[in-house]
């Protein structure tokens, strides 16, 4: 039935028109599928600071990223080290050629919070609609990246804490199945090696991140007044007072008495190196070098980790976490802030959280993600067996003042410091006393000059 007025088109119906109508709806989706093919993706930089193998997963992250959607793309650069990628970063931002994302280090939260150079993760996740729950992060984790009122300014990544490394097949020989929990033992158990034949019981270095910061937490003591700097930037350094000499006396002692003995690159292996291999049958090092040892230890090496032992007389509190978040920067397009809050989601889904820790010995950071590990057998795995440790340490209690984190200006320096003066006490040039004495004394002073640097702001 045809209605008065209207007229139908000619051919309408005709075979012929239809195949040129369908040649013709075939030809525009191409067209339009093309266009949308040649529609360039929203880049933007992301610059990392780890190396080596670790470098390339960081690099593998990436283009797990781009793989994965087809409308942004993370440009990903390393920058050759954690250092460099701070100070790259800060010279690149008053160039105005910033990366969108950068990876920093843990000791460089405070100067990335203070540089007015970024933007703060908790209003970036609001302003970008992200899927994030601050709550899923575990407390240990949450607390070295919160300002003082608890609030995220940048993305928890890659984490980690410390844990000892003890050769069991060593330790049987001297009739022990259990690693020392007090460090009185492990002296008892080191003069037992010795006495047993092993000239190397004890492997340390003089990075400050296992002998003096996570000492100092699993102990509650202070690494600086004012919280470790979290209540203000007049912190200054009490490594001189409390436990810290105690121990680093010891080390004295054990290295003199041939029972502890120093492993650097300049004494042709590290602590890693010196362990996987045999040469030393303990050391305390990152559970991020779970992975190595068990790549590179040689074979029939029989070995495990547990928590850094505790002086009798101390409650053990919660270890520090370690490693790196993503600051996201300032001054970038929209379009750009987009593509970074799709990257920032992605690698914080369970799925990527849980990625990391295969293919490095680095932990899940968070809770959620954790316990579908857990629940799977991750940790029953021979490979990945006793990772577990790390996060056992981490949140043996809840963080307090002084397991918090450690929040100083400039700190990386202050590391080179107190390394420096470890070394000097280590080599007989100095006491324990005037060398933690210099090392306080020069730190306090690069503390002042960041203060001064700062004078009128406040740590958030």
């Amino acid at each position: 039935m045809r209605v008065a007025g209207q007229t139908r088109p000619a051919n309408e119906g005709h075979p012929m028109a239809r195949n040129r109508l369908s040649i013709a709806a075939l030809a525009l989706a191409a067209t339009i599928g093309a266009a949308q093919a040649q529609t360039p993706r929203v880049k933007f930089e992301y610059w990392y600071g780890l190396t080596g193998q670790l470098g390339e997963v960081m690099a593998e992250h990436c283009k797990r990223f781009n793989e994965s959607q087809p409308k942004f793309e993370a440009v990903c650069v390393g920058q050759g080290g954690y250092d460099r990628a701070e100070q790259n970063t800060i010279a690149a931002f008053r160039a105005r050629q910033h990366p969108t994302i950068v990876q920093i280090y843990d000791a460089g939260t405070v100067n990335f919070m203070l540089s007015q150079a970024t933007y703060n993760a908790v209003q970036f996740a609001k302003d970008f609609k992200m899927k994030i729950d601050w709550n899923d992060y575990f407390p240990g984790i949450r607390s070295y990246y919160a300002t003082s009122k608890g609030e995220m300014w940048s993305f928890p990544y890659n984490s980690s804490s410390a844990v000892m490394y003890w050769n069991r097949a060593e330790w049987a020989k001297i009739g022990r199945t259990t690693p020392p929990a007090t460090w009185e033992q492990f002296e008892r158990d080191m003069r037992a090696l010795k006495a047993a034949g092993h000239s190397c019981a004890y492997a340390f270095d003089f990075d400050t991140w296992q002998s003096m910061e996570q000492l100092s937490a699993i102990h509650n003591q202070p690494v600086a007044t004012l919280g470790n700097g979290y209540e203000g930037l007049g912190a200054e350094l009490v490594i001189n007072q409390g436990l810290f000499p105690r121990h680093v006396a010891n080390l004295k002692t054990w290295q003199d008495e041939g029972l502890a003995r120093v492993q650097t690159a300049q004494t042709g292996k590290t602590i890693v190196q010196a362990f996987a291999d045999g040469t030393c049958a303990s050391m305390l090092s990152s559970i991020a070098n779970h992975g190595v040892v068990g790549d590179t230890g040689r074979p029939g090496l029989e070995w495990d980790v547990a928590m850094i032992p505790v002086y009798e007389g101390f409650s053990r509190h919660n270890s520090l976490v370690g490693g790196a978040s993503l600051w996201v920067m300032a001054n970038k397009s929209k379009e750009e802030y987009e593509a970074a809050a799709a990257f920032l989601d992605f690698v914080l889904t369970p799925a990527e959280v849980k990625w990391m820790p295969n293919v490095t010995g680095y932990i899940p950071i968070t809770v959620p993600a954790f316990n579908q590990m857990r629940d799977e057998g991750f940790y029953a795995q021979p490979k990945f067996k006793g990772r577990e440790v790390a996060m056992q340490s981490l949140t043996f209690t809840p963080p307090t003042k002084n397991t918090s984190g450690i929040r100083l200006g400039n700190f990386t320096s202050i590391r080179s410091e107190v390394r420096s003066e470890l070394e000097a006490i280590m080599n007989g040039q100095k006491t324990v006393e005037v060398g933690l004495n210099d090392a306080v004394a020069r730190s306090n002073h690069i503390l002042r000059r960041f203060e001064q640097t700062f004078r009128g702001r406040t740590l958030p």
